[in-house]
């Protein structure tokens, strides 16, 4: 059976032909804007200008007069190259496929993973904080120093990365001759089958929880007055100044991500608790999971990759130590997360309505 042997489902189809065009538009408009930043040479917010402090991102390596119109062009040809991947007609050449497809998925890379960096991951911590905290004016912050327009880019980035991304992934599919809605094709391989990623998806899930854990671990025995991989004058100094606070914060927060992280792995995760009163019993859509859990396996990659290229981060509590040693797990977090997601959508994603398998 192939996949035109099944009538289509109209809407999902026209929504996932949606992408291209969109990633097109929003490709195009950056780019114009960056290209606008290069005549003018006002409003570029990495680097040398970058308001929240451009040291943990990889583009403080790009001089600030080079990076504009090197933004432009990538973002300018991506749209091209998107508006491409938007028709549906003849068959496109195997090289040719082979290019779009790598300049694609790299600036894909570029824009969701090097452009955002810690500072995405920080306030996603932070946040439950800043908003319960607002209307009772803690933390004591201003938030026009937290919103700013680099975080404003570097968010709009990620998002922009995640749609080229799905776009891509259509196309990719349409002319690999597998179904566009769900990605079943006469190739499928044994390990996205159920049973499989069953298997793979509890050994990732678990090494997903278990870093962030082992970072709280550290943040929470600061907070209890325990100098913890860091000297007793670098604690006095946290908690002098309240960062130590801000630490358990961000502990908590990714102690919260731990036990959801398990989720994906647990009964809980698939069918709500019986004390979720109105809910109890009922399928979790797969969505409230895979996309938080990609969300976030996508911010701690970016956060990974600035700050570990930072020798900063190597003099965090005096060169190596326990202090930075759960950070450096940071890249395997990233990984793990994102393969326990797939693994969970792999799992729950059930037959196709277009094409019919699974």
């Amino acid at each position: 059976m192939t996949t035109t042997d099944v009538p289509t489902h109209r809407p999902a189809l026209r929504r996932l032909d949606r992408l291209a065009p969109l990633a097109a538009g929003w490709l195009g408009l950056w780019g114009a804007l960056a290209l606008l930043c290069t005549l003018t040479g006002a409003g570029y917010p990495f680097g040398a200008n970058d308001r929240d402090g451009g040291g943990a991102n990889l583009l403080r390596l790009v001089p600030v007069d080079v990076a504009p119109p090197l933004f432009a062009g990538m973002l300018l040809a991506a749209a091209v190259a998107a508006l491409a991947m938007s028709s549906q007609g003849a068959r496109t050449p195997g090289p040719l496929r082979a290019l779009l497809l790598g300049y694609g998925w790299t600036v894909a890379f570029v824009l969701a993973v090097v452009v955002p960096d810690a500072r995405v991951l920080v306030i996603l911590g932070y946040a439950p904080m800043l908003i319960l905290g607002a209307p009772f004016g803690w933390p004591p912050v201003d938030y026009a120093d937290v919103f700013t327009w680099s975080l404003g880019v570097k968010v709009a980035a990620m998002a922009g990365g995640v749609l080229l991304a799905g776009a891509l992934l259509v196309w990719q599919r349409r002319t690999a001759d597998a179904c566009v809605a769900c990605g079943r094709g006469s190739a499928d391989r044994g390990w996205t089958t159920r049973a499989a990623a069953a298997r793979w998806g509890r050994w990732a899930a678990w090494t997903a929880a278990a870093i962030p854990f082992a970072y709280a671990l550290t943040r929470f025995a600061w907070a209890a007055g325990i100098p913890l991989g860091i000297s007793p004058e670098l604690l006095d100094d946290l908690r002098e100044t309240g960062q130590v606070w801000a630490g358990a914060g961000l502990g908590a927060f990714a102690t919260v991500g731990a036990v959801l992280t398990l989720g994906l792995v647990q009964s809980w995760g698939e069918l709500f608790p019986r004390w979720m009163v109105g809910l109890a019993g009922r399928p979790v859509p797969v969505k409230l999971a895979v996309v938080p859990a990609t969300l976030v396996a996508l911010a701690v990659t970016a956060a990974t990759l600035g700050l570990v290229t930072t020798p900063e981060f190597w003099r965090l509590g005096g060169g190596f130590s326990m202090a930075s040693a759960p950070m450096l797990l940071w890249p395997f977090w990233g990984a793990a997360l994102g393969a326990a997601t797939y693994a969970y959508h792999l799992r729950r994603r059930g037959g196709c309505a277009r094409c019919g398998r699974g």
